[in-house]
């Protein structure tokens, strides 16, 4: 059986660390390297693993035997790591937001399609089976035409600091979260979006230490008449079970498909938490997309989710910001 020998850029977002576990539990996949400025973030985890290090990356690409990469950096620097991957020949793999401006993730595409690589965005919620299902059972005409989308991806304020430096991130709430649930529409859709208006403003932070947006709402317009809204706030306090959620509403002619992506979990009250809290026993969607990233390049086939996809969310995401800097409704540029 072939092998896929894949490295791994950075670990500044913590999708790395679950990244990685799941690789480690692919028969048909190598982890063949870590490449990590900040040592003390993965020196002694690669050690453990018997996974070569490196603290630049510009050695890893170097290995010629390494056929894929998976970029975890921050925001700020997906560009620059897929373009030199792709480069060195290797296929990627890029966390979502793909860039911070639309002509760098023109670039980053037009660099792969070059070199004859693949360029996939992370978009695990793809993969999720309440999606899968709710998409299979719009494309047998289960609800008509679509009309409208309402959406949400409330999460909690992100653990790494650099989420809340905008050079680095290149903005908060809006952009972390639209991305997600903007993709699933634009799935659904198969239309490009005309128009974005959209609030953001800081409104969550109790010790008012960050002016970073930590709440929004994104409204869209498609091409084709259908409308949605979207909630991509940092809503959820530290008493909410968990992270936060996805879900997707979707009003069609003939009925409405009702999407909850992480409700596949038991409700549990424990005395030693003294809260409510989820225990959640449904689909690995991280394994589930990487599992997708790998067959596809095993097989050659081409990936499910490319990077114009990224493209297509993100730069809803930065319209949205440029919504509320003029205060109303903006046309996207095509």
């Amino acid at each position: 059986m072939r092998r896929l020998n894949v490295g791994m850029l950075s670990f500044a977002h913590a999708h790395a660390y679950d990244y990685l576990a799941c690789l480690q539990q692919m028969p048909e996949v190598t982890v063949g390297g870590i490449a990590d400025p900040v040592p003390e973030r993965t020196e002694e985890l690669a050690m453990r693993h018997a996974i070569p290090y490196y603290s630049d990356y510009r050695e890893l690409l170097a290995d010629a035997s390494i056929d894929a990469v998976i970029i975890c950096s921050e925001n700020v620097h997906h560009a620059e790591h897929t373009l030199a991957a792709s480069e060195a020949g290797k296929h990627v793999l890029c966390e979502k937001p793909l860039g911070l401006s639309a002509g760098e993730m023109e670039r980053m595409i037009a660099g792969c399609e070059a070199k004859g690589v693949q360029l996939m965005t992370a978009f695990p919620c793809r993969f999720l089976t309440p999606v899968v299902r709710a998409k299979e059972a719009f494309d047998r005409g289960e609800i008509g035409e679509i009309i409208a989308f309402k959406g949400t991806n409330r999460g909690s304020f992100p653990g790494p600091a650099w989420f809340a430096e905008p050079s680095l991130s290149g903005g908060g709430a809006v952009l972390d979260h639209t991305v997600h649930v903007m993709d699933l529409m634009n799935w659904f859709t198969g239309s490009p979006v005309e128009q974005v208006y959209a609030y953001a403003g800081t409104l969550f932070d109790p010790e008012h230490k960050r002016t970073i947006d930590d709440s929004g709402m994104v409204h869209v317009t498609f091409a084709n008449g259908v409308f949605g809204v979207l909630d991509p706030s940092w809503s959820r306090n530290p008493g909410f079970p968990t992270w936060g959620d996805v879900t997707l509403q979707i009003i069609g002619t003939e009925g409405v498909i009702s999407i909850d992506a992480f409700n596949q979990k038991n409700n549990v009250y424990g005395r030693a938490s003294g809260k409510g809290s989820w225990s959640f026993w449904g689909d690995d969607m991280n394994g589930l997309m990487l599992q997708a990233f790998v067959q596809a390049l095993l097989e050659g086939t081409p990936v499910p989710v490319t990077g114009l996809d990224g493209l297509r969310s993100a730069e809803v995401a930065l319209n949205a910001y440029r919504s509320v800097q003029e205060g109303q409704p903006v046309k996207l540029h095509r």
